[in-house]
């Protein structure tokens, strides 16, 4: 956690300007853990599906969504769990966003049985598979091989704390075959859903328009990675190389910048407003 109060400077200045800091206060005590306690532990180990909250080094934003068999979520102790990186579309934005930025956020919910969930804010480092299973033997092979990990990334956990279930819609799964099998891997445009939204035929619109700039990035894209005379046969607009690291875990994990916080020094906190109602519990 940061500082004595669990929360950013951010939502604090929020909460005197409305006047809950009171009720937060109590949330932050009754709630907020920089652990998973036992139950947690028990909950996110049958877990079947995540959301995931990254941003890069400039605080520009992500949310991705994880899911697999119960379990694919790894509680490595009170103060730590690993989650697997299927394979996907290759854009890599959350481990991009990592290799910026190690700070992320989880939400776990659970609509089929207990309608509740649990949000997980920690420190990430990304670990390569086999590292993974040099430094836990034990670790499952997963059989289904759209479900094999390439990547790991393990969470430092900083906060851990519930979230409500009064607007957590309950929810039933459609039994096997009703539903079919999942497509885990898969590269069938179809069966990942095909052009849903519509991208790809506007993209296709705009394509004459692109053939020239992508003319000029396939130039870039044929450079020897080993350029870096600035004023060689290239001109002074050469992109320079990529510094290279032992592995490609440590590149992702290798120096991170730090984002600093801005908060309104001048704010000024809200009017004293009158007694609050008795508290009588979070889900009331």
């Amino acid at each position: 956690m940061r500082g004595q109060r669990p929360g950013s400077d951010g939502e604090h200045l929020v909460q005197q300007r409305l006047g809950t800091t009171r009720r937060a206060d109590r949330f932050y005590d009754d709630q907020v853990l920089d652990h998973l306690n036992v139950r947690m532990r028990e909950f996110v180990a049958r877990q079947e599906m995540f959301f995931l909250a990254t941003a890069d080094r400039h605080g520009e934003c992500d949310s991705s969504f994880r899911a697999g068999p119960p379990g694919f979520v790894q509680v490595l102790g009170e103060r730590m769990l690993a989650y697997p990186e299927y394979r996907g579309n290759g854009v890599m934005a959350s481990i991009g966003n990592l290799s910026e930025n190690p700070r992320l956020g989880i939400l776990m919910i659970d609509f089929t049985r207990d309608r509740i969930g649990l949000h997980v804010n920690g420190r990430a480092r990304v670990v390569l598979d086999e590292e993974m299973r040099a430094d836990r033997p034990d670790l499952p092979v997963d059989p289904i091989p759209g479900r094999r990990a390439q990547l790991w990334v393990t969470v430092e956990v900083e906060e851990a704390y519930i979230h409500c279930a009064k607007h957590i819609p309950h929810l039933q799964k459609v039994p096997a075959r009703e539903r079919g099998a999942r497509a885990w891997g898969t590269d069938d445009v179809k069966r990942k859903g095909g052009d849903f939204f519509g991208a790809a035929a506007e993209a296709a619109d705009r394509a004459p328009f692109q053939r020239t700039e992508r003319k000029n990035e396939d130039l870039w894209d044929g450079l020897d990675e080993e350029t870096h005379d600035p004023h060689g046969a290239y001109g002074s607009d050469v992109r320079p190389a990529a510094p290279m690291r032992r592995s490609f875990a440590e590149q992702l994990n290798g120096e991170f910048l730090d984002r600093v916080e801005q908060v309104l020094a001048r704010a000024q906190p809200r009017r004293p407003v009158e007694e609050e109602p008795e508290f009588r519990g979070w889900f009331v």
